[in-house]
């Protein structure tokens, strides 16, 4: 359990210093792959109703975050066969494949790069590989608040969420909540093909990211006291603006980011052509500023140690006590 432990704090330390390299394959890529199989298979099997598709959806979710949890525990477990120390090496390249924090950084910085030389376009191209929404269309002040956003969000679900449940359940857990969170980012759309089929994956992801969702929206009010950012704003529209999106959990850190910085985050925006309205984040204190991607990754990077140091001092005491 110690060395379990040992691999996540490797793991985080890897993340920061060698990132997301394009060169090396992720194995997010393959449980993509995975979804993308089983959702061919699944639609043959069952009816183009709305209950067939949920319930294909149903098992679309069983056997992905089945499969991949049984995959990461199989493999440690032969490791461990072999050698202690090589099951040990294994999971700390694991725990640190589940985490995002560099890469986070390095693709929002592009964003930030390109802003602040002008190129609109390329910014344009740069926050379309971080974000769902359409970009084309985006003036500069709507690229930064992508930016920002993808950042905001990202520090849960990218971070302290694969934090918390790695350091529950070691590196097989945390692979189970990515393999639910891929599927939520592939299937878990509100239009017709995945209304119904992503709906048992959306819901699950919901029910996985609820506690790690408010515990990054501390850690990150935190992390903004410490930086010198407005932590006392921070709360206070966090207070206010939490429930202000259609996912119970996104507007957590939204909120907190918009308060610390004292800009306005979220509100109408157009997906694969239809124009959602979706309610404001913060006040408009200030315009927003390329400088704010910059400001965000700050945060970013602050909760993440908290995060860090947090989890394993919880869980240190809690062998400790057992």
């Amino acid at each position: 359990m110690e060395l379990s432990m040992l691999a996540v704090g490797l793991g985080f330390l890897l993340d920061l210093l060698i990132g997301d390299p394009y060169w090396l394959y992720h194995p997010i890529r393959l449980v993509g792959r995975l979804i993308e199989s089983l959702e061919t298979l699944l639609r043959r099997i069952f009816p183009k109703t709305q209950g067939g598709e949920f319930l294909a959806g149903v098992f679309l979710l069983v056997l992905t975050a089945g499969i991949t949890f049984g995959a990461a525990s199989g493999l440690l477990y032969l490791a461990g066969c072999v050698h202690p120390y090589l099951r040990f090496f294994l999971e700390t390249v694991m725990c640190y494949q589940l985490l995002a924090t560099k890469a986070l950084k390095d693709e929002t910085m592009k964003v930030y790069q390109a802003l602040k030389a002008g190129d609109l376009e390329g910014a344009r191209y740069a926050v379309s590989m971080v974000v769902g929404r359409d970009t084309a269309v985006l003036d500069e002040t709507g690229v930064t608040k992508a930016a920002v956003e993808t950042v905001a969000e990202n520090t849960s679900d990218g971070i302290v969420a694969p934090l918390l449940f790695m350091v529950i359940g070691g590196a097989p857990l945390g692979y189970f909540y990515k393999a639910v969170n891929t599927m939520d980012s592939m299937v878990g759309y509100k239009n017709e093909r995945y209304l119904y089929f992503g709906r048992a994956a959306a819901r699950f992801d919901d029910v996985l990211n609820y506690l790690p969702a408010r515990l990054s929206a501390f850690l990150m009010i935190g992390a903004s006291a410490l930086s010198g950012m407005d932590a006392r704003h921070a709360f206070r529209i966090y207070q206010r603006d939490h429930a202000h999106h259609a996912s119970p959990n996104s507007a957590h850190t939204e909120a907190v980011t918009a308060g610390a910085l004292h800009i306005e985050l979220a509100g109408n925006a157009y997906y694969f052509g239809k124009l959602y309205e979706k309610p404001t984040i913060g006040d408009a204190d200030r315009p927003v500023e390329y400088e704010d991607i910059r400001r965000a990754n700050q945060l970013l990077y602050g909760t993440a140690v908290l995060a860090l140091v947090i989890c394993l001092a919880v869980k240190g005491v809690i062998l400790w006590i057992l």
